[in-house]
């Protein structure tokens, strides 16, 4: 069974830090490795993304500079580092992958449960 399962969420005050894991099980590394987010009463917004095979990433003007996304194939593990966490950085993050790599949702065919993140000023 193919699963993603995502960890490190909590509550941090602004300028902060947290890191998210997304541990991987069931399935072969896809091609592509992401970051969403979801705030209460907006849509699911593409925050980093990893091209697995050549490391290339890419990121959301809204958190580039402050997020950095890694992988350690060894331990099937995708990472989301949060520094400088500002208040609206506040969502629900969901780990997801799929075959092309891109900001929209629907690229991504297999997706985790979520970890909470929330900033407070």
């Amino acid at each position: 069974q193919v699963q993603l399962v995502e960890s490190g969420g909590g509550s941090v005050q602004a300028g902060g830090s947290l890191r998210l894991s997304c541990a991987t099980s069931g399935y072969t590394y896809s091609n592509c490795m992401a970051w969403f987010r979801q705030a209460p009463g907006k849509q699911r917004e593409g925050v980093a993304r990893l091209y697995t095979g050549n490391g290339y990433t890419d990121y959301a003007d809204s958190v580039k500079g402050r997020f950095t996304i890694s992988q350690d194939k060894a331990k099937n593990t995708v990472y989301l580092q949060m520094d400088s966490l500002k208040p609206e950085d506040t969502a629900m993050y969901y780990c997801a992958a799929g075959r092309l790599c891109g900001s929209a949702p629907g690229l991504f065919d297999v997706w985790g449960q979520g970890t909470q993140v929330t900033v407070s000023s």
